[in-house]
Order: C-alpha cells, then structure tokens, then sequence
C-alpha cells in the first residue's frame, strides 16, 4: 500500500496560520509512495536544511488546482524573502473537498508545524530505533 502526499509551496503572510490550509499555493507535487513524516517529511525538511542540501526525492509537479482523492498527507512549505522557512503536515482523515476553497481537504488534521530542523528532531528520533 503506497502512502500517498502533496507537497504544496506558500508564501508566509502576516495573519495566515500555519496550521490550516492557505487559500494559495504556488506550486505543488504529487509524492505516490512513501509520504509519511518519517520518510518525505525528514527529505523535504533535510533538503531546505542548510546542514544537508543535498537529499532529493521524487514527485510529479502539477498544476496548483490538480486534486488527488488517495491523499494520506500533505505538506506545506512556508517561505517568503527574509525570513525563515516552515514546514507544516496534515494528515488527510477523509477524502471530502472543503466547501471554503474546494482545493483542500475539510477532514484533515495538521499534526506538525515547524522549522525543518524542528521536523527533523521530531520524526527523526522516531526513525533512529
């Protein structure tokens, strides 16, 4: 069983949580296998890390408004001009388009907001057993 994600790409603005979904993304990918924190998660935030910019993983860039029924998480990687980048993951409960914007998902749980290190630290330490 694959563990399917969308990674999705948005800039950081004042009065915008990280813990719920934007109204825009600027750009995003489809990830078909291994999209749970421990594997994508730990790639996305090593390869922003400037410790380790050399990790890559593979997805399928898409248009901002392609919609995905089989997602298990998705990702959201908050960035703008000066200043520090986060990361924030929802996991998807169910399937059902959002009435607000209808290109996010309404029963989905935000389970991490952070920097990638902080990403690191958490889901890493799962991983080192």
């Amino acid at each position: 069983m694959s563990t399917r994600a969308q990674v999705r790409f948005a800039t950081r603005e004042d009065g915008v949580s990280f813990s719920e979904h934007p109204d825009k993304i600027h750009a995003q990918f489809y990830v078909h296998s291994d999209g749970y924190p421990e594997g994508l998660g730990i790639q996305i935030a090593t390869s922003i890390s400037v410790s380790s910019p050399h990790t890559s993983f593979y997805g399928e860039i898409e248009h901002v408004q392609d919609m995905h029924s089989d997602l298990d998480y998705i990702y959201y990687v908050w960035s703008d001009y000066d200043k520090t980048t986060w990361i924030s993951i929802f996991e998807v409960q169910n399937e059902k388009e959002c009435d607000h914007c209808g290109s996010c998902f309404d029963d989905s749980e935000c389970i991490f907001v952070g920097t990638p290190h902080d990403l690191i630290d958490k889901y890493k330490l799962n991983t080192d057993d």
